[in-house]
């Protein structure tokens, strides 16, 4: 009998390569004829005079105490908008990993709980969460915690820090909510995501760390875990994606991200289709780098694997 086990194996077909027909041809001058279309409409129906220096004004200027180029207001509201995508992403694993887990509890009490979480968040717009959280947060705990005042008081050092890693201290309150409102709407999908990926790992691995006399503990921290966390990487980066466009809801609550600070920006300039397009374009050059960056990640590491 002959042994195939030690018969190589076949390798992969080439990947093949994507090349420009017709059919793209025609798909790009439909964009750049539509572009053109809505230019035209816009100056020649609206009487709007384009004129995007003033988009430039607001993105570098010069420190006149020092004389040295600092960031102006659109691209600190980028910078803004940057922290509370991290943050938020960092509170909402805090929140979406115990609730994940706890929907696959054999237990029916943290089942209940972590199933009315994901179902009332995810069943409600998130316009609506950002003034419930906000009104009764803003209004009811955090002016009894006074965090600005001891911020206030706090060395220059401290304030230098917060300023860096949060925001500005004189807002710190409204970041805090923005983060909550973040954090409390993402992480019920941070939740299905973790719940997903427990249940992607076989049945088998469990009853293999069951035989071996391993508690359920044991199981979740060194069989499910490990393997889950695999599978929700990449759900999870695009999350953080998602994360960067949402941020514009916390605007409500007068935190100067990217959104917030266009809107200051067109009521100065009245440039709106400037800014707004210029805006846009941030959010899509960001949002896409991630999105690049993410994929060739994944790609590497299921190559790795």
């Amino acid at each position: 009998m002959n042994d195939t086990s030690a018969a190589p194996s076949r390798p992969p077909p080439p990947a093949r390569r994507r090349r420009w027909t017709w059919i793209d041809t025609a798909l790009l001058a439909a964009v750049l004829a539509a572009l053109g279309w809505f230019a035209y409409r816009t100056e020649a129906v609206m009487f709007y005079r384009w004129n995007w220096s003033v988009v430039a004004n607001y993105l570098i200027k010069v420190d006149p105490a020092t004389g040295h180029w600092q960031p102006n207001a659109l691209l600190d509201g980028l910078f803004a908008t940057l922290r509370l995508a991290v943050w938020g992403l960092v509170l909402a694993t805090l929140i979406g990993v115990p609730m994940g887990v706890a929907r696959n509890s054999r237990r029916l009490f943290p089942r209940l709980v972590s199933g009315l979480y994901v179902m009332v968040i995810r069943n409600i717009p998130p316009l609506v969460l950002v003034f419930v959280v906000a009104f009764f947060v803003a209004n009811q705990i955090l002016p009894g915690l006074g965090i600005r005042a001891a911020l206030a008081r706090a060395p220059d050092w401290l304030q230098a820090t917060c300023a860096v890693l949060f925001g500005p201290p004189k807002i710190i309150e409204n970041i805090i909510v923005g983060l909550l409102c973040l954090a409390i709407f993402t992480g019920a999908y941070v939740a299905e995501i973790v719940r997903a990926g427990i249940e992607s790992v076989p049945r088998s691995q469990i009853e293999a760390g069951e035989s071996l006399g391993l508690t359920r503990f044991q199981i979740l921290r060194d069989v499910i875990l490990p393997q889950a966390l695999r599978n929700v990487l990449p759900p999870l980066a695009n999350q953080f994606i998602q994360m960067i466009k949402d941020s514009s809801l916390v605007s409500l609550v007068s935190v100067q991200e990217l959104t917030f600070v266009a809107q200051d920006v067109q009521i100065a300039t009245q440039r709106v289709f400037e800014v707004f397009l210029f805006v846009g374009f941030l959010y899509f050059a960001v949002c896409w780098s991630l999105s690049r960056l993410f994929a060739r990640l994944e790609a590497r590491a299921r190559a790795a694997g």
